[in-house]
């Protein structure tokens, strides 16, 4: 599955942080969208409809549990993974990360090799439930073509 050209978000307040991250992803072929904090993680995933966000936890405006909550209530956003990238480390951010909706969570420092993989994981899930639902939606037309002039019939 060729994965380049999926676009990542990566949110984070420190400039050092977010630039280190895409340093990471470089060679991948992603698209990257940057954004500083929890407002500017919101407006960049709807404008741009990333396909995996790379969430840091300690943001202003908006902490990174209030943007994946956010995010996962929404029905057209709750698709899109979300691997929480952050300092903190101790079991009850973990949980609260969970709660909140991540789909994965990594501790800083980062390491390339594990924030790929998981990077590359997340994206091949996301690639293959956009298929699933073109698939099911493409089912349910033709279904609804047999259907049609039976029922008029």
């Amino acid at each position: 599955m060729d994965l380049s050209g999926s676009r990542v978000l990566i949110a984070d307040d420190n400039e050092q942080n977010r630039e280190l991250l895409d340093a990471y992803l470089a060679d991948e072929g992603y698209e990257i969208i940057m954004a500083n904090d929890g407002q500017a993680t919101i407006d960049a995933v709807a404008a741009n409809q990333p396909d995996v966000i790379l969430l840091d936890i300690m943001m202003p405006r908006m902490s990174g549990y209030e943007v994946c909550e956010q995010l996962k209530a929404d029905p057209e956003k709750r698709g899109i993974p979300v691997l929480m990238v952050t300092a903190l480390n101790e079991m009850g951010d973990i949980e609260k990360a969970v709660k909140a909706g991540c789909d994965d969570f990594l501790t800083k420092p980062v390491n390339q090799l594990e924030l790929k993989t998981r990077v590359r994981s997340l994206l091949r899930v996301r690639h293959l439930s956009n298929e699933r639902d073109r698939l099911l939606a493409y089912l349910e037309e033709m279904e609804q073509r047999i259907l049609k002039p039976k029922e008029t019939a």
